[in-house]
């Protein structure tokens, strides 16, 4: 099997296709967006959040290879529920992961466990939770 068939998996690439589910709309007030340097790939982000300040609604436009889509949907996925310190929490638990440290504890993020190895990757995957925490005031 070559390297690329090991990134893209058919999981990776539901991921990607996903991201239909999570329209950037007007009704997210919160905006944020971010690029990654290494591969040029960029997210634009919209939020909504409660009156605790959790994330209740999400939206996002995503130009990035299939892991960096991938990652995003696994953002939109689990964000609902937490607020900045835990989306900056996880943010610097994937910068540890990245550096050889634990996998993250962010639902269904080992989808993209194998993406640890492929260095030009790691700012698409970063993306998402970049994004998220220039939206957050």
């Amino acid at each position: 099997m070559s390297s690329a068939a090991t990134l893209y998996t058919p999981q990776v690439l539901a991921l990607a296709t996903s991201l239909a589910r999570y329209p950037l709309g007007e009704d997210l007030p919160l905006r944020g967006s971010a690029r990654s340097p290494t591969c040029g790939s960029t997210i634009e982000l919209g939020l909504a959040l409660d009156n605790q300040g959790a994330v209740q609604g999400i939206g996002l436009r995503a130009h990035a290879c299939a892991i960096g889509q991938a990652a995003a949907a696994i953002f939109a996925e689990g964000a609902a529920g937490r607020d900045a310190m835990a989306i900056k929490t996880a943010e610097a638990a994937i910068g540890g992961w990245l550096a050889g440290g634990p996998l993250p504890d962010w639902p269904n993020f080992e989808a993209i466990a194998a993406a640890r190895a492929y260095p030009a990757r790691h700012g698409a995957i970063l993306l998402p939770w970049k994004a998220a925490l220039a939206a957050l005031p």
